[in-house]
């Protein structure tokens, strides 16, 4: 599908949605274009196939498009709802009153959302796998030596059969690239575990998004450019980015990437311990040992890869200043949101 599909996708969606005579009509556009298994899930997932140069105005056309379908199906929506209640008999005071729990995505839902929306439009694709992974993904294939602290019993939650309850998301992309052939981009958000003392900053299970782009003649530079794009679409237009020299096993050169504070804009506080940095993510150039194991060939293609914890992120954005709270299911909190 190219540009032109989509306008055409776009024009028949609207028109659909518009000329719907009454609230059956208007559900059964929202079903075809908007549901799980919907035209526009289908659009995104075809992403990987749209030429590199118009992937970026591609998946924002296509968020654009849910956007507007979206807004036009709740109008509608209302407008029959309004019709049919005008219609009615009159109230009867006599009936027992039901309850309407109104509900709203948890904040680590919003978050996600989010960070999923502003690599979208950079042509990232979502990729997903499962919880439960083999050693050798979530370890040997992301070169990850024999002797590593994280492979101890004490780090991780290894099953019976010998597997593992993955530790990062990392593993969604060795199976991506197992299956598929340059050039990848891809984000995988989901859930991870560890065996950490659940405190204030720490949970046994929590959430990471990991981001992967493989192609030819791919530069730090490029990383620089994606996550300081990120960077601005997350915390605003003067947020600040730097990079610091640290060590991944799956990455050569790896770095820490710091914001600068959300709160004091850099000046020094008490949040970011007067630094005026937060540390958000991990990331680095792909190590060319993990391209070998998943068949890549090292003098074609090189690539660059990300992590940051949801958790993490949330806390920051929203002030939460214990990751527990996260967890409690206590309305009063997640009210809030």
């Amino acid at each position: 599908m190219n540009l032109q599909d989509l306008n055409e996708l776009k024009t028949k969606a609207l028109n659909e949605a518009q000329s719907a005579t009454d609230a059956n009509a208007v559900e059964a556009v929202r079903i075809e274009y908007l549901a799980r298994k919907g035209l526009l899930p289908k659009v995104m997932q075809e992403l990987k196939n749209v030429p590199v140069e118009e992937k970026p105005l591609f998946g924002k056309a296509v968020n654009e498009l849910k956007n507007e379908l979206t807004e036009l199906i709740k109008k509608k929506q209302a407008e029959f709802a309004g019709s049919a209640g005008s219609a009615g008999v009159g109230f009867d005071l006599t009936q027992p009153g039901q309850w309407q729990g109104l509900g709203t995505r948890h904040p680590i839902t919003q978050i996600t959302d989010r960070i999923t929306q502003i690599f979208q439009t950079l042509g990232f694709t979502v990729a997903d796998g499962p919880d439960v992974e083999t050693v050798w993904n979530n370890f040997d294939a992301l070169n990850t030596p024999a002797d590593h602290p994280s492979r101890d019993e004490q780090d991780t939650f290894y099953l019976e059969n010998g597997d593992l309850m993955r530790c990062h998301t990392s593993p969604v992309q060795v199976r991506y690239m197992m299956e598929n052939k340059p050039p990848v981009r891809i984000i995988s958000p989901g859930r991870c575990y560890r065996r950490d003392t659940p405190d204030a900053t720490h949970s046994a299970n929590f959430h990471q998004v990991e981001g992967l782009y493989v192609d030819e003649n791919v530069s730090l530079a490029d990383l620089k450019g994606t996550l300081s794009y990120f960077a601005r679409e997350l915390m605003g237009p003067d947020v600040k980015i730097r990079f610091r020299p640290h060590f991944f096993p799956f990455t050569e050169p790896s770095v820490e990437v710091d914001f600068t504070c959300h709160v004091c804009h850099g000046k020094g506080c008490r949040v970011c311990k007067n630094s005026g940095w937060i540390e958000i993510l991990g990331a680095g150039m792909v190590d060319p040992n993990v391209f070998g194991s998943v068949g890549y060939d090292t003098s074609e293609v090189t690539g660059f890869a990300f992590g940051m914890g949801i958790e993490r992120i949330t806390m920051i954005l929203y002030g939460i200043h214990d990751i527990r709270n996260l967890y409690e299911n206590d309305v009063r909190f997640l009210s809030q949101f």
